[in-house]
């Protein structure tokens, strides 16, 4: 089957309260969404790459947090999770350090945003203005994908 992207982007935004479940929510969202674009081809890399950036946002902030993805004109996929928390972590920092480090085999946490790093073709972050000095309204980090699962399904 032969995918063809739609002529014109699309955009579905959905904000996320600070509960766990909202990650499950955020998956759901862009297997639907993609489902109805008919992008299976990058459904298995987008979701594990969304539910990483929105563990994280839930993980490191008290707050909400928002998902926004995005089908690009010429077949592209754009991922964007904003938080409250200004700090932007390597991969998305552009500091020169953005190199991400495997994660020890025992560790629990510690591989998301190298599987972002690995598996994304492009990535990025924001530090966000709240307009008022000394006062930041968050980050927004992202991940775009050209539509190829670069990624094996991790079932076992």
């Amino acid at each position: 089957m032969v995918t063809v992207a739609p002529p014109h982007p699309w955009v579905y935004a959905l904000r996320l309260p600070h509960d766990p479940r909202a990650v499950r929510v955020a998956r759901m969202t862009v297997r639907a969404a993609l489902d109805g674009y008919d992008r299976r081809d990058a459904l298995d890399v987008v979701e594990l790459l969304t539910s990483e950036l929105v563990t994280n946002a839930y993980l490191h902030t008290k707050g909400p947090a928002s998902l926004r993805l995005t089908g690009l004109g010429d077949g592209r996929l754009r991922v964007g999770v904003w938080d409250s928390d200004p700090y932007i972590p390597a991969p998305f920092s552009g500091s020169g350090e953005d190199f991400v480090p495997l994660a020890p085999d025992d560790a629990e946490t510690g591989r998301g945003l190298r599987l972002v790093q690995e598996h994304a073709d492009s990535w990025g972050g924001w530090a966000l203005d709240g307009g008022e000095p000394g006062r930041g309204a968050g980050k927004l980090l992202w991940f775009e994908v050209g539509g190829r699962a670069k990624l094996p399904l991790l079932r076992k």
